[in-house]
């Protein structure tokens, strides 16, 4: 009985996390070059750079216990740099990880920077001297959704690994298993929506399918549907339809509400924006110059401006595009 609860209350994406390169899904020429490096001990300084959800911490930790086996946990060390940007968490907890002799056959540790691509410049250049300085006994391995923002010093220390977004395959593959194990029924479109809604990010897809099933065990469409929390197109075509329309305060309005109401991210609306902007009855040369406007916003949220107020700038080129000006 207590087993049957420690089962129903653990977090999937951790319980299903593969241990071994085989059971990494997606990203096969990855995985077999960093298997050959780490089976010939011949690890570099490596950096994943890729969406989240796609394998990048999983095949860190599967390098590590491959190369220290029982004693990983005493050969490596974490960091999140989104949540310690300062330079402080490279002079004081790496260096003091780094100081330190690897326990076992393998003459190195191994020190994870997960979000690396949050780190300050100054964190960063404390970060490249210390890789100078440790190299002989320590292995960084970073990893970033955006190799752009890691200093060049950085990069050219590194083995660059780019990861992708996983594809429907192996999402399902994934999915199925876990199915399986934990004895749910899913229905055939479940799997197709789950995709959808997750957009290739494994972790989404797992946490979307436990989240349904703590609801029932039997996984239809519209229970998979409630529980996704992305922004309807027939939402996004009211705020886009008022500001074509010329109505631009309305407009605001109904997207302020959406975002609220929802709690929905700046980037999620632009990108439920991006996909309707081609179901409208507008003009294809039109179509083409919007859809380049939500890549700037799009681009410019990512870098840390205002969500509300660049979606705003974006819902101004609609009222003009529907004003007929440039």
């Amino acid at each position: 009985m207590n087993k049957e609860i420690d089962h129903d209350s653990s977090i999937w994406t951790e319980k299903y996390r593969p241990k071994e390169f085989s059971e990494v899904v997606g990203q096969n020429d990855i995985i077999k070059r960093v298997e050959s490096l780490t089976k010939a001990m011949n690890i570099p300084h490596l950096l994943f750079a890729g969406p989240a959800g796609v394998g990048k911490s999983t095949l860190a930790l599967v390098v590590v216990k491959e190369l220290f086996k029982n004693t990983w946990k005493e050969n490596y060390l974490e960091l999140n740099a989104s949540d310690e940007r300062g330079i402080n968490v490279v002079r004081e907890k790496v260096k003091s990880f780094a100081r330190t002799k690897s326990l076992g056959k393998v003459p190195f540790k191994i020190i994870f920077l997960d979000e690396a691509d949050a780190l300050t410049p100054e964190a960063q250049q404390a970060l490249r001297r210390t890789m100078e300085n440790y190299s002989s006994g320590c292995r960084f391995i970073l990893s970033c959704n955006y190799s752009s923002k890691i200093i060049d010093p950085i990069q050219s220390r590194c083995a660059i690994f780019r990861f992708k977004l996983l594809e429907k395959k192996d999402i399902e593959k994934v999915l199925q298993k876990i199915a399986k194990n934990e004895n749910l029924t899913m229905h055939p479109d479940v799997l197709e929506i789950i995709y959808e809604g997750s957009e290739g990010d494994c972790r989404r897809s797992i946490n979307l399918l436990q989240s349904t099933a703590a609801i029932s065990p039997s996984i239809n469409p519209d229970l998979v549907s409630t529980m996704i929390a992305n922004t309807k197109p027939k939402d996004i075509r009211v705020v886009l339809d008022y500001a074509l329309a010329g109505d631009f305060e309305n407009s605001r309005e109904k997207l302020l509400d959406l975002m609220l109401k929802e709690s929905i991210s700046g980037q999620d609306v632009v990108k439920a924006i991006q996909k309707e902007i081609w179901n409208l009855a507008i003009e294809p040369e039109i179509k083409v110059k919007l859809t380049e406007k939500t890549g700037e916003i799009e681009f410019r949220i990512t870098e840390g401006s205002d969500p509300f107020i660049q979606l705003q700038s974006l819902l101004a080129s609609f009222v003009l595009a529907g004003l007929g000006k440039k």
